[in-house]
């Protein structure tokens, strides 16, 4: 599964926006989007926020992956 912030990082590309357009968007700093881009992780308030600015579904391409996953496991899944 691709880490979150590269998800974000694709989206943002394919769209065209800057750094500094995305920075203003989040009220933070170019540094901190750069590291958003690196992150594994990400709080759901930040990831909803960014799904309006940047109107993309993030939580549905999570999914979508997470089924994949399911259907194609590297490692066997336990389930109780």
């Amino acid at each position: 599964m691709k880490n979150i912030g590269s998800l974000i990082k694709e989206e943002f590309e394919r769209q065209g926006h800057s750094i500094g357009w995305l920075s203003r968007q989040l009220a933070c700093d170019r540094s901190n989007v750069y590291r958003l881009f690196q992150r594994d992780s990400i709080d759901t308030l930040t990831l909803k926020r960014l799904c309006r600015i940047l109107d993309h579904d993030f939580f549905s391409d999570l999914s979508t992956e997470l089924h994949e996953e399911e259907s194609h496991p590297a490692v066997p899944v336990e389930r109780d």
